[in-house]
């Protein structure tokens, strides 16, 4: 199973990992600003590391925070986009008219 994780609730750093076949590798970038424009392009960069595209991707895992309050929430609606393009679980949920989407936490 291949598992993204990202965690932007921190205001100093993000991270992103994936976990494939049972081996975790990751990448933490310290932030100056602009959050929000990190996130993608460090996914990407991580995914071409391992070698795969977002359709190697089985499910997401996504800190819902608390947080940052920006952060919390660039993190949970980049998964949640990235779950109902792919058609995977963000949390364990996979999102449908009963099932609604990982919201933040903000404390």
């Amino acid at each position: 199973m291949n598992t993204l994780f990202i965690d932007t609730t921190s205001n100093q750093e993000i991270t992103v990992a994936i976990s494939k076949n049972g081996i975790e590798e990751k990448i933490t970038q310290q932030l100056t600003n602009h959050k929000s424009q990190i996130v993608l392009p460090l996914i990407e960069k991580l995914l071409k590391k391992q070698q795969m595209t977002l359709h190697d991707l089985n499910a997401i895992s996504v800190n819902p925070g608390p947080g940052s309050f920006t952060g919390v929430r660039v993190g949970v609606s980049v998964a949640n986009a990235l779950s109902f393009a792919l058609q995977i679980p963000v949390n364990g949920k996979i999102f449908s008219e009963n099932t609604p989407l990982v919201e933040p936490i903000y404390g």
